[in-house]
């Protein structure tokens, strides 16, 4: 696939007074602002906005084929107009190639995402695309989601220029590809105990080491046409970020990391989790700071640190319990007993949010959450009993001067850490490995596809 054309359509329009797309340049300069740098010029009226479709008389010419299939310069176009009003990036002429190469990425991908789509469609005669009706639903939404409704919505794009055409079809190939992929890969998707255990030590072992919450912006370097041409992206994108483009909103334009869909936000990672040269910059960055652009083997990453705390080595553990009372002194016999009740109470428990409710069935037995405490705050007896617990288990009866307990871990992890549930791990893995098959998908799909672009 060749995308490194650094002399882009709209580029030439801007660098020649907008002679060969005479009509696409409107929209962009009706927005586009003074360059870094430039004086701001007198305040003008504002111009019409353009058509949203080619003019008659205006050739309209090809950016690229997939696959015998043409992405017209028009298409390019209008989709570089999303991409400016979305982003909250500035356009120059310094930047438009980066518009442009992001813009005829993502229409490359979408044209083979659809591609595939019809094909699955024909050979196992099922309804994957979504139709119009559904991609309006998504629409009317993200409308309600700016306080106005569709028209309104589409009013807004007009005025910039930007025909609401080049959005459906975006969310008709990103939506129909997420059901695709899901529905093919998702449920046969299962996430082992043994990975959720591992991810829980992975993490427990981590609380020691200094910690980072973080965003991130990640340049795909095979996805751009080269490592030269991501780190020069990189930078225009941190010079924009630093003019007050938003963070979230460039990482949903640019970033290739899963995170774009969550305005890159990462959350807490610990050191060790990124690669070498992120950890490096991490160590050196302050709270509130924007990094540099930092080159990694296959791209590059731009970040933002939001906060840091240091590593602690206090282990914690969370409980809930169910105990029966007794006195030091009870008869063997109703030790036994007790024993045998929440034994059967232990078989029958699937994690901490059935420790009341199955405890509650059985005369005599009391159910507490003992929330989350250190493991050198605990008595010897209960420490001993959850030492080489995972979440979820649930300990052997326990004697104590007071009564018998069986203790049930709800999490583990430093003091104070905030650690995630079973729950959150099992979704986190699960939401990672479907991640990772799409991009596989995908890059299968790039690989035996024709793509040629002009």
């Amino acid at each position: 696939m060749r995308l490194k054309d650094e002399v882009s359509v709209m580029t030439r329009a801007a660098k020649k007074g907008c002679q060969a797309l005479a009509a696409a340049c409107l929209g962009l300069a009706a927005f586009a602002g003074p360059a870094v740098g430039q004086a701001r010029a007198p305040a003008a009226p504002a111009p019409t906005p353009p058509p949203q479709v080619a003019p008659a008389g205006l050739s309209e010419t090809v950016a690229a084929v997939v696959n015998d299939e043409i992405i017209s310069t028009f298409d390019l176009a209008q989709r570089m107009r999303l991409l400016i009003a979305t982003s909250g990036i500035q356009p120059t002429q310094q930047n438009l190639p980066q518009f442009q190469r992001e813009a005829l990425s993502g229409l490359v991908d979408e044209r083979l995402q659809i591609q595939e789509l019809r094909r699955v469609e024909k050979e196992q005669k099922i309804a994957i695309i979504p139709t119009d009706e559904e991609v309006d639903e998504q629409l009317t939404e993200m409308a309600r989601e700016n306080n106005a409704n569709l028209k309104q919505f589409t009013n807004t794009l007009a005025a910039q220029g930007i025909g609401i055409d080049t959005l459906r079809e975006q969310v008709r190939a990103q939506s129909g590809w997420q059901r695709w992929v899901r529905g093919r890969y998702g449920s046969r998707l299962r996430i082992g105990d043994d990975q959720i255990k591992a991810e829980m030590e992975r993490i427990s072992a981590s609380a020691s080491r200094p910690q980072y919450q973080i965003a991130e912006v990640f340049i795909d370097a095979g996805r751009v046409g080269g490592m030269e041409v991501a780190m020069n992206g990189a930078a225009q994108l941190v010079s924009q970020i630093q003019q007050g483009a938003p963070f979230p909103a460039v990482a949903r334009q640019f970033s290739a990391s899963p995170s774009a869909a969550t305005g890159g936000d990462v959350g807490w990672i610990a050191s060790g989790e990124m690669p070498p040269e992120v950890d490096a910059a991490l160590e050196q960055m302050r709270p509130g700071q924007l990094s540099r652009p930092i080159p990694v083997r296959d791209g590059v990453y731009i970040l933002f640190l939001r906060d840091r705390r240091a590593g602690t080595s206090a282990a914690a553990v969370s409980l809930r319990q169910a105990a029966i009372p007794l006195p030091q002194g009870a008869p063997e016999a109703d030790v036994r007993a007790a024993a045998a009740k929440l034994n059967d109470i232990r078989s029958r428990l699937k994690g901490c949010e059935t420790v009341e409710a199955e405890a509650g069935k059985v005369a005599g037995v009391v159910a507490a959450d003992l929330g989350e405490a250190e493991l050198k705050d605990l008595s010897p007896a209960f420490r001993a009993a959850v030492e080489g617990l995972s979440p979820g288990q649930t300990s052997d009866p326990i004697r104590t001067n007071v009564g018998l307990h069986i203790l049930t871990v709800c999490g583990r992890g430093a003091s104070g850490g905030g650690e995630a549930s079973r729950q959150q791990i099992e979704g986190r893995l699960y939401t990672q490995q479907l991640s990772m098959i799409a991009r596989r998908y995908m890059r299968d799909l790039r690989t035996a596809a024709t793509i040629e672009t002009r």
